[in-house]
């Protein structure tokens, strides 16, 4: 891929993921700001185009299967994709996140008050992105599945849906919400950075919850930059030819 400045920060984690620490280090937001052009991404971080650039050609010269296996899939398995390897993810890590937050409120709250606000963060998070998840698995994901068995000459009924537009929409303003609330916990941890009198549970809940937050970054990059826009021009070609 030749990278330019026009390129939109997107379209070049989505060639080659690897590229997604270089945006990471320059603290440029590939998942939820993915839709816009390298240079005012470089703009709105102040950093210098002209010695990113080199860096993220240095990056995408090595091949990143991972990316290429992602971008060949029909979107039907991308779906289940997200599914079985993020939501997954995702549930199976609150539970364990809810508890040693209460335990690092309990033993560390009154030296650490910071703990207080990280957990009632993570919380909302936690209830939100639970609701989230089930909009996508009861309602986008079995319709974008539809999309698919459309398009190899199925008869699905897709007008009862009433279009992909505004359901997309609202799971791109959830992603940017949840996506703010984690830069507010990474802010409020010094990017996880544990204290002097840190105890084991401690680092294990810090590494956790960054754990948590890059999983996080890439879910919403699979399907801010890739599933969601993929799907709605699935969705104007089907439209198109009816």
């Amino acid at each position: 891929m030749e990278i330019r400045k026009n390129s939109t920060v997107g379209e070049i984690v989505k060639e080659n993921y690897k590229t997604a620490q270089v945006f990471d280090r320059n603290h440029i937001d590939f998942c939820c700001g993915g839709g816009i052009s390298l240079e005012k991404a470089c703009e709105k971080a102040n950093v210098d185009i002209a010695t990113l650039l080199p860096e993220l050609e240095i990056v995408v010269q090595a091949n990143d299967p991972d990316s290429e296996y992602i971008d060949s899939m029909e979107l039907n398995e991308l779906c289940d994709y997200i599914e079985k390897r993020h939501h997954s993810y995702v549930n199976d890590n609150i539970p364990f996140l809810q508890e040693k937050l209460n335990k690092l409120c309990n033993v560390h709250g009154e030296n650490h008050p910071e703990l207080y606000k990280v957990r009632e963060l993570f919380e909302t998070a936690a209830g939100n992105l639970t609701a989230h998840m089930k909009k996508e698995e009861l309602v986008l994901f079995p319709y974008i599945r539809r999309l698919v068995k459309s398009k190899n000459g199925e008869n699905t009924g897709l007008s009862e849906f009433g279009g992909i537009d505004a359901p997309i929409q609202t799971m791109l303003d959830e992603h940017q919400a949840e996506g703010e609330r984690f830069f507010e916990i990474a802010a409020l941890t010094s990017n996880y950075t544990c204290p002097p009198d840190a105890c084991n549970t401690y680092r294990i809940t810090y590494q956790t919850l960054n754990d948590f937050e890059q999983d996080l970054h890439r879910h919403i990059h699979l399907e801010n930059n890739i599933l969601f826009l993929k799907a709605l021009a699935l969705e104007k070609e089907i439209i198109s030819k009816n």
